[in-house]
């Protein structure tokens, strides 16, 4: 399998145009001018969103990524649904596409869903020609290299005429944090490459070289790459719940999480990042990796490692219940009827990705209690909000006057304007910290507001101060005040 490859990569190809592939793929086009990067995908939609002329209409949402795609797209770098002809022309492919949890069968909840993974290595299989080396770009368990390569060779072996194929297998995981992908790109921590073959290694090596130091640039072998992906995230979600759990007890004790979160972030073992306390943490990588680290050491008969970790999510899923049940506890304990304003939906700032976003949550228990909820994001638009909820979005709320609505269902509609959600409304409940929020004139919304009126913020960025001498009533996480 590792014979001698090319001398030089020269056209590169990536199966899966979502979050991982499009601007990972955007940002090496920026940097390496001498390299021609196709990017395919079978969802046409998507494909079409990337070609669009209007940038604003891109399928992600990052900032800085779209003057990117104006820079490069249709010049070295093309986005098309040619998976087959683009793979045969490739003297490299990355595998960039979902590995959601099992849903049913083995592992169901745990385990990573390796079905599109395994689709890609039968189609590099299939069409490649030459030697390829193929890298996994998505977050993978532990030995689906194994499965690749033998996919590959199995594959290769039974079509007819394949005796000029070859294949390399590389982990390269992605370390992007949704917001600030470009910059993560850009200037990383480090680039992980993982194999077993020094020249497919070092091809890939040279890449990244364009613009990373060589330091940067961390060479293992490829299940030490593979498991440091999801370790990573898991340490990270760990922080989450461990801050969050510490604010719960400033909240009950009258300490503030804010001047915890300091005085611990600045002891140089720990740090300050991820020390803000919030709403959960959310995101497409999280949990999954989680999950997939708790079905592993299951599978391994580490179970009381499995404990450990799983407890991460529990504490998570409490968190966000907590949240929902505080608000409608301040209400008098009930919210049926009551119009709540829900500021941010995406799961963080910077980002139209509301996957596993705590807002799904909160805004689903405040449903199930009977809340109207008045919705406004950025970013995220109603569609989505609708098919994350599940419950179709009732419109006609806009020109209602929901006081004292008899509504046990519960319902919600969007709001494109921040200023139009505060009129009748019980609470404000800040669930994402968009900079916009932090903008907002409290005396002027104070003035529509229903009394005695609420003001929920989950995110910390606004200041007591300013929310009281409105005489408003003011929760903020993390804060015994």
């Amino acid at each position: 399998m590792n014979q001698k490859i090319r001398k030089k990569i020269k056209r590169i190809c990536c199966i899966g145009a979502g979050f991982v592939g499009g601007p990972t793929m955007a940002v090496i086009a920026d940097k390496c001018k001498n390299l021609q990067i196709n990017v395919v995908d079978k969802n046409s939609k998507r494909i079409n969103q990337w070609n669009n002329d209007d940038l604003n209409k891109l399928p992600i949402f990052e900032p800085g990524l779209d003057k990117i795609i104006k820079r490069c797209r249709n010049k070295n770098l093309t986005f098309s649904t040619n998976v087959e002809e683009e793979i045969s022309s490739a003297d490299l492919v990355f595998i960039s596409v979902n590995t959601p949890t099992k849903i049913k069968g083995l592992g169901a909840g745990k385990a990573s869903d390796l079905k599109w993974v395994e689709a890609c290595a039968r189609q590099v299989a299939a069409n490649a020609k030459g030697h390829t080396i193929v890298v996994e770009k998505s977050t993978l368990p532990v030995k689906t290299a194994e499965v690749i390569k033998n996919i590959l060779e199995s594959t290769n072996f039974e079509k007819e005429g394949s005796t000029n194929a070859t294949f390399d297998v590389l982990s390269n995981p992605e370390f992007l944090a949704e917001g600030t992908a470009i910059k993560d790109l850009e200037y990383p921590d480090r680039v992980l490459i993982g194999g077993d073959c020094k020249d497919a290694i070092m091809a890939l090596n040279e890449i990244y070289l364009n613009w990373i130091p060589q330091e940067k640039i961390l060479h293992t072998n490829i299940w030490s790459s593979e498991l440091a992906k999801l370790t990573a995230n898991a340490f990270l979600a760990q922080r989450v719940s461990s801050i969050n759990s510490i604010g719960a007890l400033c909240e009950v004790t009258g300490a503030n999480i804010r001047e915890v979160s300091r005085a611990i972030g600045t002891d140089s073992r720990i740090g300050p990042k991820f020390l803000d306390a919030g709403p959960g943490f959310g995101g497409s990588c999280f949990k999954k990796d989680i999950l997939n680290l708790v079905y592993l050491c299951q599978y391994y008969d580490l179970n009381e490692v499995a404990t450990f970790w799983e407890s991460v999510i529990e504490l998570n899923n409490w968190h966000q219940s907590r949240i929902a049940n505080l608000i409608v506890k301040k209400l008098f304990g009930t919210v049926s009827g009551k119009k709540i304003f829900i500021l941010g939906f995406a799961f963080k700032e910077n980002t139209n990705d509301t996957r596993e976003s705590a807002s799904i949550k909160i805004c689903k228990d405040l449903l199930s209690e009977g809340a109207v909820l008045f919705i406004n994001d950025p970013k995220v638009n109603p569609d989505q909000i609708e098919n994350d909820l599940k419950i179709k979005e009732t419109k006609s709320l806009l020109n209602e006057d929901v006081k004292n609505k008899s509504n046990n269902d519960g319902s919600w509609c969007f709001v494109n304007q921040v200023s139009c959600g505060f009129k009748g409304a019980d609470a404000v409940v800040i669930l994402t910290g968009w900079q916009e929020y932090q903008k907002i004139d409290w005396g002027n919304a104070s003035k529509t507001m229903r009394r005695p009126s609420w003001v929920f913020d989950a995110r910390s960025v606004i200041s007591s101060k300013e929310i009281t001498q409105h005489k408003l009533n003011f929760w903020q996480i993390g804060s015994g005040n």
